[in-house]
């Protein structure tokens, strides 16, 4: 790898090129992260809406929010009618934090949480959880009722999935505001490699956590707060 492509691998933003059928020639670890929780095909749409009219590249400001990410700007470049290349800024910091309700949280270890949640699921169905743990991740505050309840729940939706993933990590890049104060998040997310109905989760913008889903992929982020 030469040290402009690893000088773009390691570049916080999402970097992505597209063939003319949508088709990912190209994508960076952040762009690969976001392809996570965003469609392929969201993203060749969006490359498209912000194209120049005529061969050359056009950054343009925006306030975009997808997923819980926030970009503040865009660039699209494309020199031939094969390729078209696309880079978003992301914001640093996430929406909804006036919605989150932090009033009813104690000091919890959530790898207890979560295995608790496991171990109740598995005494309903024959799922395989497999785990993957940041043990950096310390104890932190967090409503530990609310949250066990809708990892319950969630668990719950993935019955009948053979196998599901389950991951707790420090997200890198992304902050979250609550009372002028600014916590780094904390990701839970529970994911299979087939579509299921999410369709019985109850989201409620007045938890002590950000909720949201796909066709593949739950995920819970949570501020950091020691």
């Amino acid at each position: 790898m030469s040290f402009f492509e690893e000088w773009i691998e390691l570049d916080l933003n999402p970097i992505l090129s597209f063939s003319s059928t949508s088709k990912i020639i190209y994508s960076n670890s952040e762009a690969q992260f976001l392809l996570n929780r965003i469609k392929q095909k969201e993203l060749f749409d969006l490359a498209l809406s912000y194209a120049p009219k005529t061969f050359g590249a056009l950054t343009s400001y925006i306030d975009l929010t997808i997923k819980n990410y926030t970009f503040y700007a865009i660039t699209v470049m494309y020199e031939n009618e094969d390729e078209i290349h696309m880079k978003l800024y992301k914001s640093a910091m996430v929406k909804k934090e006036n919605t989150l309700n932090i009033k009813n949280i104690n000091v919890t270890n959530i790898f207890t949480l979560v295995d608790l949640s496991i171990s109740t699921s598995k005494i309903k169905s024959d799922i395989n959880f497999i785990k993957n743990y940041d043990p950096s991740i310390p104890e932190f505050k967090l409503d530990a009722s609310s949250f066990i309840k809708t990892l319950n729940q969630i668990f719950d939706a993935f019955k009948g999935n053979k196998n599901v993933s389950c991951s707790i990590l420090l997200k890198i890049g992304e902050y979250i505001k609550i009372d002028e104060k600014k916590y780094s998040l904390i990701s839970v997310e529970i994911s299979t490699d087939k579509e299921n109905d999410f369709s019985s989760l109850n989201i409620k913008e007045n938890n002590s956590f950000i909720l949201t889903k796909d066709d593949t992929k739950v995920t819970i982020d949570l501020p950091l707060i020691l």
